[in-house]
């Protein structure tokens, strides 16, 4: 194999340990997969249905129902949209915020498991390149602190 390969299969390799970790995580909170990204999304923004679906890569009608779920369960909420009356923008509730947080922490200590055998010089190293390769984030409306 070339380097071309070895590389493919290594982000490949990467994105099914991440894949999981949030699994794992997610579970141990009667979360799903998609459920657990969802919160990581919203953790420090609101955004509208369709930039959710987007980010998460399923159809409006497909996210209609795990926002139906999410609300029910009390973490998320939906809150008109100031910008146009007929988007409701979404957000997490105290509940779901505290929920992703400690998801965040959980997962950030697996993480921190499976890199251990890196030096902080290489750590820093292997920020910077899938930064790189990641590409800004997009710009979303940061949540106000509050509650």
């Amino acid at each position: 194999p070339d380097e071309r390969t070895d590389l493919v299969d290594a982000l490949a390799r990467t994105a099914f340990e991440g894949t999981a970790v949030l699994s794992a995580g997610g579970a141990a909170h009667g979360l799903s997969l998609t459920q657990m990204r969802t919160l990581g999304i919203l953790r420090d923004r609101t955004l509208r249905a369709s930039e959710l679906a987007r980010y998460l890569g399923l159809e409006r009608s497909t996210l209609s129902g795990l926002i139906d779920r999410a609300s029910a369960r009390g973490l998320l909420r939906r809150r008109p949209d100031p910008d146009d009356r007929r988007a409701v923008r979404l957000e997490l509730s105290a509940r779901g915020r505290g929920l992703a947080e400690q998801g965040r922490r959980e997962v950030a200590a697996r993480l921190d498991t499976a890199t251990a055998q890196l030096s902080n010089a290489q750590r820093r190293r292997l920020t910077i390149l899938l930064e790189t390769f990641l590409g800004p984030l997009p710009a979303t409306e940061k949540i106000p602190e509050r509650e």
